[in-house]
């Protein structure tokens, strides 16, 4: 991979892991994720009025997505409404690059080579072991809803990283499917808030604008780095790189809300590092 898209995707992921962590702060976890979105939409505004409407194949991916992009939503903030940032992204995140290859490799034809194969399955292993929590002398089990709801939001991950991923590559730049796509989904998620907690949203985007802006910004730019290297780079290879990101969510839970820290998430950090390196001579 080349050394300016893999220092670009590692930027997303501490974006990503930023925006993420606000869904832990202050607000309830789906209203937060609707208003971020919403959000979204807001800050590429200005920048659609300079761009072209994405090529006619792309319509179809841009459908596929906001679909996928729903069911991402909602199983994200149910993760966080029962388990904690530093158990729930981890889970999230480090299933996705797993799901992600495979798809790739069976739907896109991109092969990953030993190199690659190895590079993914270290980093969503030191991903997943970053999940785990000591209780006493034991490790503390796993809550059940909140795994469930992180399986789907890794699945739906896997889904719509290929399908944007693929998208994206149709016509000459990326920009038209990046900025109709936060467009797109920003009103989307602004509808859905709406309809299902009117006066969350309300109250929501008058107490924490700012919060909300930032995120939005956040996220915008992580994703945004995320499809465009997509379009230069093996689709699995991006999607594994960006969640390098659940090593920023860890740091965060750990400094400001105050999560545990403990030996096996320094030992499963490492084997995360090792994975990047994999994936960088890749």
């Amino acid at each position: 991979m080349d050394a300016f898209v893999f220092f670009a995707v590692l930027a997303a992921a501490a974006f990503h892991a930023g925006w993420n962590a606000l869904l832990k702060v202050k607000l309830e976890p789906l209203t937060t994720v609707s208003l971020i979105s919403a959000a979204c939409g807001v800050v590429v505004l200005p920048v659609a009025f300079f761009v072209d409407l994405p090529e006619l194949g792309a319509w179809p991916y841009l459908g596929m997505s906001l679909a996928l992009h729903l069911v991402y939503y909602i199983a994200l903030a149910e993760a966080y409404r029962f388990g904690d940032l530093s158990q729930v992204y981890p889970i999230a995140r480090g299933s996705a690059p797993l799901m992600t290859a495979l798809g790739a490799s069976f739907w896109l034809g991109e092969p990953l080579g030993l190199t690659g194969w190895l590079g993914v399955i270290l980093l969503g292993t030191g991903i997943i072991a970053l999940s785990l929590r000591p209780r006493g002398s034991k490790l503390q089990a796993f809550q059940g809803r909140s795994v469930a709801f992180a399986l789907l939001t890794a699945l739906s991950i896997a889904a719509y990283t290929i399908v944007d991923g693929t998208g994206a590559r149709i016509g000459p730049s990326p920009a038209p499917y990046i900025i109709w796509l936060f467009l797109l989904d920003g009103v989307m998620m602004l509808i859905f808030g709406m309809i299902r907690m009117p006066s969350a949203m309300i109250e929501g985007a008058k107490s924490s604008w700012k919060l909300v802006l930032a995120g939005g910004a956040l996220s915008t730019a992580a994703y945004a780095i995320a499809i465009w290297a997509m379009t230069v780079a093996p689709i699995a290879l991006v999607a594994a790189l960006r969640e390098t990101s659940v090593l920023f969510a860890s740091l965060i839970g750990i400094v400001f809300l105050r999560e545990p820290v403990y030996a096996l998430r320094i030992i499963a950090g490492c084997i995360v590092v090792i994975g990047i390196v994999l994936l960088r001579l890749r």
